[in-house]
């Protein structure tokens, strides 16, 4: 439910006045077979709640949208309840409107504030602002099926970002109608990178194929290199059993796997330079030593195990709280979400 009052950035209060505002966001309809194509029309969406990591998030999201061509759209959505569910009607009385407003301007001010990072870094990119009223992941969730991407800082004032990460972060990733995007710099608290080679995940699945193209792209947008990780003991092996096999095949399998999920990338996109890594190690271990020194590091939602949604906490989780920098969830089957 939209906050009443709700405005495009630049206006904080309809009552005093300000610099002209721009014009509200109005969603787009589509088809309920979308296409990652159709999604290029779509904004860049970012989640903002007054802290320090979601202005560093905005401003991340702010040269992605220059890249994309695309609009910027920021959103900060609170919690309100009425007084008078809480059981006594003086208190809806005498604070409950109050309450109410005291939040809207906060969120205001949340929005006009991370306007004002986005123009500084991308001044040609249009923005609006909305102020919502609900649970933040469920309306970031709900205001996905109607973006490109979705962009959120790792950790805030209890907003978006304070709620991110753990549990939370593999919900949003499962539920979004599109990629996910967790800004983190290479030291807790720090900006994000800007340069170095673009990490990806590829862990022989089909459903991997969504991570590759997401990275793919980035790394063609950005004229930056792209290192692709593949590790080949994310399973135990008995100790009894494992001198007797044969780590050399098993490493030359692995490796044809990798060629295969890369095969045909490079003639699409040929001028990015691609890097193999194939390492006997955990997926989670392996993709965070690679995120050192990276600018992104990109991983699909799910996995070859039986329960994808834990695949994708083990991994995401400790990305999202070990990364040098942001981290990219990819849920293969967004473009087709019906939402």
């Amino acid at each position: 439910m939209r906050a009443r009052g709700a405005c495009a950035v630049g206006s904080k209060d309809p009552a005093r006045p300000g610099p002209p505002p721009l014009p509200p966001y109005r969603g787009d309809s589509h088809d309920e077979m979308m296409t990652i194509v159709n999604r290029t029309q779509e904004p860049v969406l970012v989640g903002v709640d007054g802290s320090g990591s979601a202005l560093d998030a905005v401003r991340w999201a702010a040269r992605e949208a220059a890249r994309r061509h695309a609009r910027l759209r920021l959103i900060n959505a609170f919690e309100w309840v009425p007084m008078s569910d809480l059981g006594d009607p003086r208190l809806a009385m005498n604070y409950g409107i109050t309450s109410r407003e005291v939040l809207q301007d906060n969120a205001r001010v949340f929005v006009d504030d991370a306007a004002a990072a986005a123009a500084q870094v991308a001044p040609g990119v249009e923005v609006t602002g909305d102020v919502l009223t609900g649970y933040p992941v469920t309306e970031l969730v709900a205001q996905s099926a109607h973006a490109q991407l979705v962009v959120i800082g790792d950790r805030g004032l209890g907003g978006f970002t304070g709620l991110l990460v753990g549990s939370v972060a593999v919900a949003l990733a499962a539920h979004a109608a599109c990629p996910v995007v967790a800004v983190r710099g290479a030291v807790a608290g720090g900006p994000p990178p800007l340069d170095g080679p673009v990490v990806v995940g590829v862990d022989g699945s089909p459903t991997s194929e969504a991570a590759l193209a997401f990275a793919f792209e980035a790394a063609a947008m950005r004229r930056a290199p792209l290192v692709a990780v593949h590790t080949w003991q994310d399973f135990v092996v008995d100790v009894v059993m494992s001198p007797l096999l044969d780590w050399d095949a098993v490493e030359v399998e692995e490796r044809q796997i990798l060629a295969e999920r890369l095969a045909g990338w490079g003639e699409k996109y040929p001028d990015v330079q691609v890097q193999r890594v194939v390492t006997k190690d955990r997926p989670a271990h392996a993709l965070v030593e690679q995120s050192a020194g990276a600018q992104l590091v990109v991983v699909g939602s799910r996995g070859r195990g039986a329960l994808p949604g834990l695949v994708l906490g083990s991994v995401s989780h400790a990305l999202l709280h070990h990364a040098k920098c942001p981290v990219a969830v990819v849920r293969p089957d967004a473009a087709d979400d019906p939402r």
